[in-house]
């Protein structure tokens, strides 16, 4: 056992301890000639090599399909995704053209056509899209190592338990993982919301992502201890630090147990007041996920899945059908279908591209939809025609600013419902409308949007960046997104009131939700619905079971007169320390490395991504 330690920090993507030895994958370098295509003869065949590689990719994405384990038979869909890119006319059509008209061999042209693709992604400060990034630099890299005749990963060749260490895993990768020989997973690049993030959460594999240069400091056979909850990475730990860790997998497990063996029971706080604990979703398959871990209902259906990534104008019929069996998937429980929620960039070959020099604040979401009418309106009335199955469908516009825009929005949907009259389809006449929180000006006028819907919803990852005026993808102001800041405690202050006082529900659907720390604060501002992934409602209900509404309050009106993000994180662990001890010593990084350092004084915590300590 090593009697010093080298300890690397990364974003914790699935929460557990894993201790074990390390596996380093090694994909090696993938080569791309320097040459240009001459002759008419010469570029044909090279559009052929390209045409081919693709189908190849195309084919071992099929293949990987249709030997898939059962555990993973829910994520097939990660395939279809990279299948689709793998045709999307800013890939396939961009390569052919580069080939055919500037003379580039096909991995050159490849690699430029991803290279804009990315450029584009990373204008929009929306994680759930920067994070499908992933996706296309996976299928990208399929095809060039099929140009360049590489294998690519063979994660069936491992013999032993172990902790797999990668640069990356792509969606084909992922769910090729084999369960009872993966211990935990660390990858230098992806987000909370990347594939192997969702996939090692689903199966409860420990993971750690964003962990730079972990495959330059991990060595393979090396001893490493990973905790899923702080990111911390422990290389050739000592024997009093994998003692330490044993004792916590021991008592996270057993926590884990606990926690989801009530996670089917209502959410109650101690002093009787009820909330509903809702589900954040994007496909069907993850239903089962949601029902699994507690979910009462559906409170954000992503519908940009269907969008994206296509030859051709999604289906009316495809699209009442997915909407359909979800409503009858989850009933009798409500599901809230978002439309469209994508900037115009990302609407693939079916529309023309439209270049804009700052997407984020350009011709995205509800006002995407007023632009494209004829597409919003067969995205309504796919909703309105799977409305009349079950009768639990709610429907919910976003990034709506203001009262003007509301009003045209209803407008169109009074058109399609009365298209639908003319024609005799039915549909659930009763359907309540709703519009999410997601900037500054529509907090403005929450009192004026609440007379025209039937609830609110608030979605905080847009709102506290418009909020503070920054991107959080962005490395030099980052640290300035502050869940906790003052301004955005009092802009779900405002949003509730306006809502309660006109008698309507506001749900709360952003990363706040899922975070159990922030249920004191959130239960306080009396949120009347939390939604969140699916993986993190044991923990989110088993905080407010344990909560009392009234102490809550008091700690939230104490932190609306604070003045910093800094002072309300203070008086927020101080509630918890109090009241949730055992959350706090089983979850919270802060916790942890302060119980840590009482028995390991002359150790430092690493205090930023990629640092060592």
């Amino acid at each position: 056992m090593s009697s010093s330690s080298i300890v690397i920090k990364g974003i914790g993507a699935s929460p557990g301890i894993a201790i074990g030895k390390a596996h380093l994958l090694e994909q090696g370098r993938i080569p791309v000639p320097q040459y240009s295509v001459f002759g008419e003869e010469a570029l044909k065949g090279e559009c052929n090599r390209f045409k081919e590689a693709v189908a190849k990719a195309e084919a071992d994405l099929e293949a990987i399909k249709r030997t898939i384990r059962s555990e993973f038979k829910e994520h097939a869909h990660l395939l279809e995704v990279q299948q689709m890119i793998l045709r999307d006319r800013s890939i396939y059509h961009e390569s052919l053209r580069l080939i055919e008209k500037e003379g580039l061999n096909a991995q050159q042209a490849l690699l430029q056509s991803i290279s804009k693709a990315r450029e584009l992604f990373s204008a929009l400060n929306d994680e759930y899209v920067q994070s499908r990034m992933a996706d296309v630099d996976a299928a990208g890299d399929r095809v060039l190592r099929i140009l360049a005749g590489q294998e690519n990963l063979a994660l069936d060749t491992i013999q032993e338990r172990v902790i797999i260490i990668a640069h990356e895993l792509s969606p084909a990768d992922a769910i090729q993982l084999q369960v009872d020989r993966t211990l935990g997973v660390v990858t230098e690049i992806g987000g909370s919301t990347s594939h192997t993030s969702i996939v090692a959460r689903s199966l409860n594999i420990p993971a750690v992502v964003g962990a730079e240069s972990s495959t330059k400091l991990i060595s393979m056979g090396d001893v490493l201890i990973i905790d899923g909850t702080t990111g911390r990475i422990i290389i050739n730990p000592t024997q009093a630090e994998v003692g330490f860790y044993s004792d916590r997998q021991i008592e996270l497990q057993n926590y884990v147990k606990e926690i989801n063996r009530k996670a089917h029971l209502p959410a109650i706080t101690q002093d009787g007041h009820r909330v509903s604990t809702e589900a954040n979703i994007e496909l069907l398959e993850e239903v089962v996920a949601a029902k699994d871990n507690g979910a009462e209902a559906i409170g954000l259906y992503r519908t940009e899945f269907f969008f994206m990534n296509r030859v051709d104008m999604p289906d009316e019929d495809a699209l009442y059908r997915d909407y359909r069996d979800l409503s009858e998937l989850i009933a009798p429980g409500n599901v809230t279908i978002r439309t469209l929620d994508l900037g115009a960039d990302k609407l693939s070959a079916w529309y023309p591209k439209l270049e804009e020099v700052n997407p984020a604040l350009g011709l995205r979401s509800i006002r995407l939809c007023l632009h494209h009418r004829d597409l919003f309106k067969t995205q309504l009335r796919a909703i309105l025609r799977a409305s009349a199955h079950a009768g639990n469908i709610k429907l919910m516009f976003p990034m709506v600013s203001g009262v003007a825009e509301l009003l045209e929005t209803k407008r169109i949907l009074k058109e399609v419902q009365a298209d639908l009259s003319r024609k005799r389809i039915p549909f659930d006449k009763q359907m309540s409308v709703g519009v999410m929180i997601e900037v500054p000006s529509a907090v403005a006028v929450a009192d004026m949007l609440a007379a025209e819907v039937d609830f609110f919803s608030i979605g905080t990852n847009d709102l506290i960046q418009y909020s503070i005026g920054i991107d959080r993808s962005n490395e030099n102001v980052a640290y300035l997104f502050e869940p906790l800041h003052p301004a955005v405690l009092r802009f779900i202050k405002q949003t509730v009131e306006a809502g309660h006082k006109a008698g309507i529900p506001v749900a709360l659907c952003g990363e706040m939700a899922g975070e159990p720390m922030y249920v004191p604060i959130l239960l306080g501002l009396k949120i009347d619905s939390f939604s969140m992934n699916p993986q993190s409602l044991p923990r989110v209900k088993n905080l407010i079971r344990r909560s009392r509404l009234k102490e809550c309050c008091r700690l939230a009106n104490r932190a609306l007169r604070l003045r910093t993000a800094d002072d309300v994180d203070e008086s927020l662990k101080k509630t918890l320390m109090r009241d949730f001890p055992e959350e706090v010593r089983v979850f919270d990084p802060n916790a942890l490395r302060d119980g840590y350092a009482l028995q390991r004084r002359s150790r430092k915590p690493a205090s930023r991504k990629g640092s060592i300590g």
